[in-house]
């Protein structure tokens, strides 16, 4: 296999007269999280539908795990998984139905087994045996990735995955990506948050009016500004600093009460 599990060379993509992609060029190293990062609009969801096999593109070439997007879409969609921008679980099933469902649904032996290792892996056992309505917004996104690595795809694509959460939720996500890496899956992700990119990213890919304007790691694309000048001043703590001070960021309270939260 090649060195990257995703390359993609001149993507364009048009609706009508917009012109959405205009020649995106990029490759995502294997076990690498690779962050597009851009504003709404930017064309950052039409990529990753075009990746997906979900969308056509107008021109260019893309592989995904060595497999042509065009020519063997069927392949691709076997070696990849997909989280939007919405969890898609189902809230009328617990936590542990809701992966054993779709462990079934993709032939795997002995759901059980599988939906209580993801359980277990994404800090989820306690609330395994509860409704998915009754869980918070990060413990609904972490089930949701969880259900999306069923299978052991090779590369996973999260399309703004902590849009709408809580500080306290985005950092559980934040550490399920960096599990996902760790275990050697492929991890692009979109985002609009600067931070998220800053925090997750191996490498980061900044995509603007269809274009990839820059590509580099954080530290390359930092070098791209002058050298900060160093100036003393007193820090005050942010809002989000005071209330991860408060409230704490394990999340570990959600898991043991059966409260519903939104």
């Amino acid at each position: 296999m090649t060195a990257a599990a995703i390359s993609v060379r001149g993507i364009e993509k048009s609706y009508k007269d917009l012109r959405v992609l205009r020649g995106v060029d990029f490759d995502v190293a294997r076990g690498s999280i690779f962050a597009l990062l851009g504003s709404n609009g930017a064309g950052k969801t039409t990529l990753i539908r075009i990746l997906c096999t979900l969308l056509r593109m107008d021109a260019g070439t893309a592989r995904v795990h060595d497999l042509d997007v065009s020519t063997n879409p069927a392949g691709v969609r076997q070696a990849i998984s997909l989280t939007g921008q919405f969890a898609a679980v189902d809230e009328i099933l617990t936590g542990r139905e809701n992966l054993a469902l779709v462990a079934r649904l993709r032939h795997l032996n002995d759901p059980g087994r599988v939906a209580d290792e993801l359980l277990a892996r994404f800090a989820l056992t306690d609330a395994g045996g509860r409704k998915a309505s009754t869980y918070s917004g990060g413990m609904r996104r972490r089930l949701d990735i969880a259900m999306s690595l069923i299978g052991d795809p090779a590369v996973i694509f999260l399309d703004e995955p902590t849009t709408g959460l809580d500080p306290q939720a985005r950092l559980e996500v934040w550490r399920a990506v960096r599990e996902l890496a760790a275990g050697g899956t492929t991890v692009l992700l979109t985002t609009q948050y600067l931070d998220e990119a800053e925090q997750l990213a191996d490498r980061i890919a900044i995509l603007h009016r269809g274009r990839i304007i820059q590509n580099g790691t954080l530290d390359e694309l930092k070098r791209l500004l002058p050298p900060a000048e160093v100036e003393y001043v007193e820090k005050q703590p942010s809002l989000e600093d005071v209330f991860l001070a408060l409230v704490g960021d394990t999340g570990q309270s959600e898991q043991t009460t059966g409260e519903e939260r939104s």
